[in-house]
């Protein structure tokens, strides 16, 4: 029997977090983190909401799931984001341990990968899974946010 809840699966529901981010205002990015098939945190970016530079939608996942498992660390769990996380989101995530990390777009300008930023050694990395999805929808942000000014 196949497993619905795949890679695809989980990027849907951070794309369904992106949108809520659009909806706001705020660049569409969106992250959840899984633990057994089951989310136990979500986000999306909050920067502009709460006058934060770190309120972006990974730490905001982050947070959720240390939260629900009650520790620092994410061993055992996936974070699926929309974009590929940032030196900062990266940082966080080394310190997390998580286990897996799936990404839709690449963010070849700011992402950890171009910074040069290494992720913990044990994490798995994954990206392009739903990569078009989650670029239209940077795409449109940024194209409705020029409109506007």
């Amino acid at each position: 029997m196949e497993n619905p809840f795949d890679d695809t699966y989980f990027m849907k529901k951070a794309l369904q977090e992106a949108e809520l981010a659009f909806e706001m205002g705020e660049v569409p990015v969106g992250a959840v983190v899984v633990i057994d098939n089951r989310i136990i945190g979500r986000g999306h970016n909050l920067v502009e909401r709460l006058k934060d530079v770190t309120a972006h939608a990974e730490m905001q996942a982050i947070t959720a799931a240390s939260n629900f498992l009650g520790g620092k660390y994410l061993h055992n769990c996936t974070l699926y984001v929309t974009l590929e996380p940032c030196q900062m989101c990266a940082g966080a995530l080394y310190w997390s341990q998580i286990s897996k990390v799936v990404y839709g777009a690449a963010d070849l300008e700011r992402g950890f990968n171009v910074m040069g930023t290494q992720l913990h050694p044990k994490t798995e990395i994954f990206g392009g899974v739903l990569e078009n999805e989650a670029s239209e929808l940077l795409k449109r942000f940024f194209i409705q946010r020029r409109n506007l000014n």
